[in-house]
């Protein structure tokens, strides 16, 4: 039986504020980097993710309650597909301030609900285990560099 769900977390150097925006930017994680710069989450929106690596991947917006939490869809174990419930897994992020400081937790679920072979399921909960650990260090250089004046 596949897993459902990978969880992770970091502390982040700088405010819930600095933090939420970057959060909000739609497909921040797979995203090619500056794709969705200036685009804030709403609720409904869907994009496309490109990234030159793995393909393209569509996000929805699921939830916002800003500035504290946001969850996403994508499908990505079937980069290149329309999104759609039995392809696609749930990815929330809640922020919480410590201090100055920002703590980041993710959470992603779904897996074992994915519409495919035993192991699709489990590669891509292998594939999104390692891959939450790389997004959120990035993320995380990325947040607590200082503002561009």
């Amino acid at each position: 039986m596949t897993e459902d769900r990978i969880e992770r977390e970091t502390l982040i150097d700088a405010p819930l504020e600095r933090v939420w925006k970057l959060v909000a930017e739609p497909g921040f994680w797979v995203a090619e980097a500056g794709s969705f710069e200036g685009t804030v989450a709403e609720e409904g929106l869907e994009i496309v993710a490109r990234n030159p690596q793995y393909g393209d991947f569509p996000v929805r917006v699921e939830k916002v309650d800003a500035p504290t939490y946001l969850s996403y869809r994508w499908a990505s174990a079937f980069p290149g597909a329309e999104l759609t419930e039995g392809n696609s897994t749930l990815v929330e992020f809640t922020l919480t301030s410590e201090g100055d400081k920002t703590r980041l937790r993710v959470v992603e679920s779904g897996f074992a609900a994915l519409v495919a072979a035993e192991e699709v399921r489990a590669q891509a909960v292998r594939d999104n285990t390692g891959g939450w650990a790389d997004v959120l260090e990035a993320f995380k250089g990325r947040a607590e560099q200082p503002p561009a004046a």
